[in-house]
């Protein structure tokens, strides 16, 4: 009898243990997020301040826009923030995600190197500028990656009336083959180069190669001003409103995927578009430039 007792006695030490070790455990919410959110800078200031305020850790997996929203549709992580708007509400139409908060935006630029070889400095007009880099021939490096870079690039493509062409080509995630098709204009593999990367190595690459690129404002600023070595490239074309650059937030919907965390995405989600989180996006600045600007709160602007 003493023997049962002593061994009911430990095993209640023994659940007692273990609720308190899982009511103290880390909370850890996993994010897909593009990398010009991540090589901008804007998440190491953020995502303290959400960890301070909520006792919830964000960990990011950076990438391209499409392989973030296929974390998401795969059930891979808990929220995502990307920016490719017409893409993130079909996401949240087709069920993947429970619903989309507008945070903030920037805006994209064609940058290339200071002698300008197309003759596109000055000019407002993103599509007229990429159809003189297409008449010319002058190298441009594109992404190439399915990110919302490429995305906004592949859509000015469209409005210069440049012959263009569909690429197809098969990508390998996690063992799983997947097919990609984009559009590019005549001269590929020429002068006009489809790396596959993110926005910091092909600024690398563009800068390497004194090419032209399409790239956001904010990753631009980070590798023009906010290293040493800064960047060889200039701003170029900038200012056409087809350039705007908007980020969204969305939490995986807990219906298709009920292991998410979602009340902790929520969490998220809620504290990004709240007046404290927008005032920090307004008021971040790289070298004296700011780099993004509040949607959700119109004062914090």
């Amino acid at each position: 009898m003493r023997r049962r007792w002593i061994w009911f006695v430990a095993g209640i030490i023994v659940l007692a243990f273990f609720a308190t070790s899982a009511s103290g455990a880390e909370k850890v919410l996993k994010m897909s997020t593009t990398t010009s959110t991540e090589n901008s800078g804007l998440l190491d200031l953020l995502l303290p301040e959400f960890t301070k305020a909520s006792g919830i850790r964000v960990k990011v997996f950076a990438k391209g826009t499409g392989a973030a929203m296929r974390d998401g549709m795969d059930g891979n992580v808990d929220i995502i923030f990307v920016h490719a708007k017409a893409r993130e509400e079909k996401f949240v139409a087709d069920g993947y995600g429970a619903y989309r908060l507008g945070v903030m935006h920037n805006d994209f630029v064609i940058i290339g190197p200071a002698a300008d070889p197309a003759g596109i400095k000055g000019t407002r007009d993103a599509a007229v500028a990429l159809k003189r880099i297409a008449v010319t021939k002058a190298k441009f490096i594109s992404r190439g990656d399915d990110s919302g870079t490429h995305t906004k690039e592949q859509e000015i493509w469209k409005t210069t009336g440049f012959p263009l062409k569909t690429e197809r080509t098969e990508i390998v995630k996690k063992g799983k083959k997947k097919t990609v098709s984009f559009l590019h204009p005549e001269g590929l593999g020429k002068w006009y180069l489809s790396i596959g990367q993110g926005m910091g190595r092909t600024l690398t690459y563009a800068e390497e190669k004194q090419a032209y690129t399409m790239t956001d404002r904010g990753t631009y600023l980070k590798y023009k001003l906010g290293r040493k070595q800064g960047l060889d490239l200039e701003i170029l074309c900038e200012g056409d409103e087809r350039l705007f650059n908007p980020y969204g937030i969305i939490p995986i919907n807990p219906k298709m995927y009920p292991h998410v965390r979602f009340d902790w995405a929520d969490t998220l989600a809620k504290w990004l578009v709240s007046p404290k989180a927008q005032a920090l996006i307004a008021e971040y600045r790289i070298q004296g430039q700011q780099a993004f600007f509040p949607d959700a709160v119109a004062y914090a602007r």
